[in-house]
């Protein structure tokens, strides 16, 4: 079977895993604060704390910007359940902005309209979550001008979109959002085994996300309340969590992220490649705005004739092609539905969900492997 996606892990990787086992430090040590300082680098921002998945980053984000009970959250419905499911982690209310029919994106045009109608009903977010899907940003600058004008928050869910680019600009930088999250699950561009990472240009924020981490507990004594009794002494001063990132998870970040551009660079290679040999067939290839440089997590292909549309998934996963689809419209999961979400709340969506189909994208695919993939579509659709 050949998978939709997979990691790339080389002796660089393991021998990095390695020094931190034999080491004195598993967790806690310096390989977490090495890890975020290489990635705050690399994107241009000021701030970055390092969690155990992107997951954990979203919930500390909505956290920190005081996100609660009565306010509101809006997300893209094209998207895994957590960029939602971390509003309800904190009391909020949840609702969903359709995508753009060319990216699969959250749409500027209609995040507007929403907002004119939540204003008039004195519904507005507090905190809107664009997802950068498949690798390519959100049409950021719009959305950040939005934020002005109705004063909420923004977080950048980049889980797919670390190394690409918006406006000949590094994703994560953070220069139109609050908060930027990466994903470092073993599909993702870069790899920590399990992980995320919260980045910021704001200091407030960083601190308290880094708080909350790690049981909302402080050693440091200028962020204490009372005198400290001794160098044993700690002050838990919120109720935090344990979302810490481990050391072995972050070498192994450190070493993945020396190859960030040349795994980015190959993936725009496949891509290029599956739209030359696909660009016959009755199907949609993705779209990439001239204004953007997609990380290229995923391929997605949408079919012509959505009424084919599962015999040809079922047909390739037959036939040893490990196809996906990403994603299920969350508010039409069970549990969204039992908030009140009905089929046909954002019909662009919907319509992406019933032709969309993942191929396989990861930088050791072969050509061969490539071609068989494109072999076994043509059989599919005939």
């Amino acid at each position: 079977m050949i998978p939709y996606g997979r990691q790339s892990i080389n002796d660089d990787d393991i021998n990095a895993i390695i020094n931190v086992l034999k080491s004195d430090f598993l967790t806690q040590g310096d390989q977490v604060p090495k890890f975020e300082k290489e990635v705050s680098s690399y994107c241009n921002a000021s701030y970055a704390v390092a969690v155990n998945s992107a997951t954990s980053a979203l919930h500390l984000a909505c956290l920190s910007l005081n996100l609660g009970k009565g306010d509101y959250l809006w997300t893209s419905p094209i998207s895994f359940v957590a960029s939602a499911n971390c509003g309800l982690f904190c009391g909020a209310n949840v609702d969903f902005v359709d995508i753009n029919p060319e990216t699969y994106n959250l749409d500027s045009n209609k995040l507007k309209d929403k907002l004119i109608e939540a204003k008039a009903k004195n519904k507005l977010p507090k905190i809107v979550i664009p997802v950068h899907f498949a690798g390519q940003s959100c049409d950021m600058k719009s959305i950040y001008e939005l934020s002005k004008e109705y004063g909420f928050k923004i977080i950048e869910d980049a889980s797919h979109s670390i190394g690409g680019k918006y406006l000949n600009e590094p994703i994560g930088n953070c220069k139109y959002s609050d908060i930027t999250v990466f994903s470092f699950h073993p599909v993702k561009i870069i790899t920590t085994g399990e992980g995320g990472m919260a980045l910021t240009n704001n200091s407030k924020l960083a601190k308290h996300m880094s708080l909350l981490r790690s049981h909302g507990i402080t050693r440091d004594p200028s962020q204490m309340t009372k005198q400290s009794d001794g160098d044993w002494y700690y002050q838990q001063k919120e109720l935090g969590f344990n979302y810490r990132m481990t050391d072995i998870q972050a070498a192994l970040g450190v070493s993945q992220l020396e190859r960030l551009d040349d795994f980015v660079s190959r993936r725009h290679e496949l891509a290029a490649r599956y739209n030359e040999l696909l660009q016959s067939l009755p199907i949609v290839i993705p779209y990439q705005h001239n204004d953007r440089y997609s990380a290229f997590h995923l391929y997605v292909i949408r079919l012509e004739d959505r009424n084919k549309h599962k015999q040809v998934f079922e047909y390739l996963r037959k036939n040893g092609i490990g196809v996906n689809l990403h994603y299920i419209p969350i508010y039409n999961q069970p549990y969204y539905e039992a908030m009140g979400f009905n089929r046909g709340y954002c019909l662009e969506a919907e319509n992406y969900y019933n032709e969309a189909i993942s191929l396989p994208m990861y930088v050791s695919l072969s050509e061969e492997e490539q071609d068989k993939v494109v072999a076994e579509i043509h059989k599919a659709l005939n």
